[in-house]
């Protein structure tokens, strides 16, 4: 946006003038641009209505001059400068100008005018025709930021150079796997949050560690907006922009497939021969597919019919469970309440951990669940997931669990599981009530410590041991033998308690009651 310097002669009263950044003072609509023309003038010089004294207000053509008491000299920056006071062409004392000022006019986009915008980007093509996009209806400069979650370094390879050839003015790409892992993956772990009955949540979990990153890199480079690249009809717009909204309510957020007029594949490549914008000469899928650490989803082509078994060669981290080992296999996973810290003995860092288990049941087939879903949108779509690892944690932790939590808290634990599912699948990670619930979970899974070995064959996963030196199971109590703790005649008693209610109402409607 524009920058303004305030200087004043020694012997004038120093009075310090600096511009706020246009998110705090002007809409997206505010324009200050146009400054050949007097108008232009005047609007600027309304804006500096507070103030007294010569004000001079220099663009590449004109200069305008107030007299009065002191000095107060105002220069318009470029905005493609570097946005930050102090950076931009010095002006010395008494309006004589150390340094030619840049020549470099402020443009409004189509649409409105952003300083900076920060673009969830993959590299494909739809991301690289939304930078063009983005700086053409905007007048905004570009940052593209990717986050690694675990889809695989391919990915991320050449994705700068992609990125400065769509028009981007840098790339940032951030490790967020550990975080990824120990801080969304786990706590939902914890929980037990499955949404309807199979879905382990993994797209669910990573937007809001990915739409958290893009704010904290917004502040970074000063930028005022936000963009992504979701479809008007699926969860990610509404997990992504809720994440925005409870982090920073200022920043702007731009959805390009909810503006503009390209409607698929033929439209982006043509918008991007039009602005010499290099198209991605990777093959198209004809699935749609989500990938990080956690799992793998496939979606559309013929998966769009419920009716269409999934093709064999569709699946990429798990083998067909007919070709899987004729040998099983068992792995041991170790737990220190409720977090997941070890495999087969062995310490692993979070995202470690749930690598090696991905390949431990990867290739045994297991982990993969077809379902059809209540998107929150409204429609339901089906869906094919590859969650090996996480489908060994949460059988793990599950049977762990059976050791050390009573009838009553497993099942408000259950049932408190439903909520904390439809907060996360809804894009809520950031709501109260999640964090209220995970200060819940910690309580009741703290101690959750022992391990479980899991019998991995053919696609299954199947419990072979248990223990936890917090173990609510006591054998000398469970045996059918005799004991002190548990006299079986007590049971006789309680039963006529416990039962009290059934035998009165069956009574009553035998006539056993006279009156």
């Amino acid at each position: 946006m524009a920058q303004f310097q305030a200087l004043s002669p020694p012997s004038s009263t120093n009075v310090p003038f600096h511009a706020v950044r246009r998110s705090e003072a002007l809409s997206h609509h505010d324009s200050i641009c146009c400054l050949r023309k007097p108008s232009s003038h005047k609007e600027v010089g309304s804006r500096l209505s507070g103030f007294h004294g010569n004000v001079i207000i220099h663009s590449s053509r004109q200069k305008v001059r107030h007299s009065h008491n002191g000095v107060i000299q105002g220069v318009l920056a470029s905005e493609e400068g570097t946005g930050e006071a102090g950076h931009s062409d010095s002006v010395g004392l008494h309006g004589k100008s150390n340094e030619a000022v840049s020549t470099h006019e402020v443009k409004k986009g189509l649409r409105g005018k952003y300083r900076k915008v920060v673009l969830a980007y993959s590299g494909g093509l739809d991301t690289s025709v939304i930078v063009p996009w983005l700086k053409e209806n905007y007048g905004c400069e570009v940052v593209c930021f990717t986050a690694d979650v675990g889809q695989g370094s391919k990915e991320t390879d050449g994705l700068e150079a992609k990125a400065k050839a769509s028009g981007a003015s840098q790339l940032v790409i951030k490790d967020l796997k550990e975080e990824f892992v120990r801080d969304y993956i786990f706590p939902c772990l914890r929980a037990g949050a499955i949404y309807e009955r199979k879905y382990l949540l993994g797209t669910s979990m990573a937007r809001p560690v990915i739409a958290k990153a893009m704010v904290d890199v917004a502040k970074e480079v000063g930028a005022d907006a936000v963009a992504h690249g979701c479809t008007g009809k699926g969860n990610d717009q509404v997990r992504f922009e809720l994440t925005f909204y409870a982090l920073n309510p200022e920043l702007h957020v731009v959805a390009p497939w909810r503006e503009w007029d390209i409607k698929g594949r033929e439209d982006a490549i043509e918008y991007a021969t039009k602005h010499n914008v290099p198209v991605p000469v990777t093959k198209k899928s004809i699935y749609s597919r989500d990938r990080n650490l956690w799992h793998l989803s496939h979606e559309g082509d013929i998966l769009e019919d419920p009716a269409n078994e999934p093709s064999k060669d569709m699946y990429m981290i798990t083998v067909d469970p007919e070709d899987a080992p004729n040998q099983p296999e068992y792995v041991e996973i170790g737990f220190v309440s409720g977090t997941p810290v070890s495999v087969n003995g062995k310490d692993l860092s979070p995202a470690n951990l749930l690598s090696t288990l991905n390949d431990i049941g990867g290739r045994h087939g297991v982990g993969r669940e077809d379902m059809v879903e209540n998107r929150l949108v409204g429609m339901k779509s089906r869906g094919v997931y590859e969650t090996p690892g996480g489908t060994l944690l949460f059988t793990a932790f599950r049977e762990l669990e059976s050791l050390t939590l009573d009838r009553m808290t497993m099942q408000a634990k259950d049932a408190n599981a439903l909520t904390y599912a439809e907060l996360v699948y809804a894009g809520l990670w950031f709501d109260p009530l999640r964090k209220a619930l995970d200060s819940f979970n910690e309580e009741l899974t703290r101690t959750a410590t022992g391990s479980v070995t899991l019998k991995l064959y053919k696609g299954k996963a199947t419990v072979a041991s248990r223990k936890s030196p917090n173990s609510l199971y006591r054998q000398e109590i469970s045996t059918f033998e005799s004991g002190e703790i548990y006299n079986q005649a007590d049971a006789a008693g309680f039963i006529r308690l416990y039962g009290l209610p059934t035998r009165v109402r069956a009574m009553l409607d035998k006539g056993m009651f006279q009156g």
